[in-house]
């Protein structure tokens, strides 16, 4: 029976990062992945390039049941600790807006920086071998394994198990809830899972006036309400609001302003974009209209400039004029009342709309929910109720903003954890 100090599942990003991090420290490391390709989210993220930080990661871009539990492992693995390791292995990289941090030339110089730290720290990679059982022993004496695993490749004993699973987004590249049912089976607590940074669907019907628009895209305000949790309960529901870039597709939203919102997003919410945030249209539609013989539609057109595609302007017109009758696109600007052009404005500056869901795990670049934190130390991502058993990653419910955010959380939890992971008293063998 092969036995080490530390069994890492799932050589994704944070799995990879602990590994190579505990192997450097003088462990023993065996990980495991069920996959065939290693990496493979890392390998698809950010275009083929990936967004690998952020350099404004604080602890408001993240969300949780607990907002405060990835504050520690935050500060003590910074983007800038992850900069300078890319640069020793000569990485080079470049900086998007918003602080996101991106390959010069491909997300497998990440993948192969990764692979040499765990060369470097000496670990044991078996893929594609997946883990059947996971049995924790209950010694606590450390003469003995704390846990034994059944796996493809036999039977294993480890002094701690760490894992770093992911969650249920892109099953196509073998994503699976294996770390979630695991920690529930040992006791843990379990928030939700939901797909998170995905695009939003609407119904057939709703969406109908729009699928001509699928490639159009704008800048817009985006929000929806939520509640924000605080010491156990929830304060009154506040909106959440980001400016980003939205895109019309066949079935719906999606873009980087819809990514962000869909996390905050619940079912039966409305959302409101601001199709043209800097301008106060209905302001700019009642100056006009002093003396001004031009129609509707070409003022509309003048009033929202270049901030909206003159596709959606036209589109947007038409809809609106199919429930408000003296909006007329070809009538004169300046026999149409006030309050006609401040439901117009209004409307592009506050659309409400419902989506009727997403597009599922198979779009959604994390999974929201998992290990509840309340059942997990912060400072170690160890479990309060298994001794020796660590969650880190996308496994934990810990979500980031879209940008770099959740890989940094995947660097900063793994570093909490593989400097808390200590050398079993018993002699290893590979």
């Amino acid at each position: 029976m092969s036995k080490f100090d530390v069994v890492v599942i799932g050589a994704g990003a944070a799995g990879l990062f602990c590994a190579g991090v505990a192997g450097q420290r003088g462990l023993s490391v065996l990980l495991l992945d069920h996959a065939s390709k290693v990496a493979e989210k890392i390998r698809i993220s950010g275009g083929g390039r990936c967004n690998f930080t952020n350099r404004e990661v604080t602890p408001a871009n993240f969300l949780s049941e607990n907002p405060h539990f990835c504050r520690s492992a935050l500060a003590g693995f910074t983007p800038q600790h992850f900069l300078s390791l890319i640069e020793r292995h000569g990485i080079a990289w470049h900086e998007k807006h918003k602080g996101q941090l991106f390959c010069d030339h491909s997300a497998n110089d990440i993948i192969q920086m990764l692979l040499k730290e765990c060369d470097a720290g000496g670990v044991v990679r078996r893929q594609p071998c997946a883990v059947q059982a996971v049995r924790p022993t209950g010694d606590a004496s450390g003469q003995r394994a704390r846990f034994e695993l059944d796996t493809d490749a036999g039977q294993v004993e480890a002094h701690q198990v760490v894992i770093a699973t992911g969650g249920l987004s892109i099953p196509k590249i073998g994503a699976t809830d294996f770390g979630q049912k695991l920690a529930a089976q040992l006791g843990h607590r379990i928030v939700p899972l939901r797909p998170a940074l995905v695009p939003l669907t609407f119904s057939a019907a709703q969406w109908a006036p729009f699928v001509s628009l699928a490639g159009v895209s704008l800048e817009v305000e985006i929000s929806t309400p939520t509640a924000t949790p605080e010491g156990g309960k929830r304060k009154k529901a506040l909106p959440t609001t980001f400016l980003e870039d939205l895109l019309f597709t066949h079935r719906g939203l999606s873009g980087p302003g819809v990514l962000q919102i869909s996390s905050y997003w619940q079912p039966g919410q409305a959302l409101t974009i601001n199709l043209a945030p800097q301008r106060d249209l209905a302001d700019s539609l009642k100056q006009a209209k002093t003396g001004s013989r031009k129609q509707l539609s070409t003022q509309w057109g003048l009033a929202l400039g270049d901030a909206v595609p003159q596709r959606l302007a036209q589109t947007w017109l038409t809809q609106q004029a199919s429930s408000h009758p003296a909006l007329k696109p070809d009538a004169a600007l300046a026999e149409l009342k006030d309050k006609d052009l401040d439901a117009l404005g209004q409307a592009a500056n506050a659309w409400s709309i419902t989506p009727d869901g997403t597009e599922g795990y198979a779009k959604a670049e994390v999974t929201a929910g998992g290990v509840d934190t309340r059942d997990l130390s912060s400072r170690t991502m160890e479990s309060k109720l298994v001794p020796g058993l660590h969650f880190i990653g996308e496994v934990v419910d810990v979500t980031g903003w879209l940008g770099g955010y959740n890989f940094q959380w995947a660097w900063a939890s793994a570093m909490a954890c593989a400097r808390a992971l200590e050398p079993s008293a018993a002699p290893q063998q590979d």
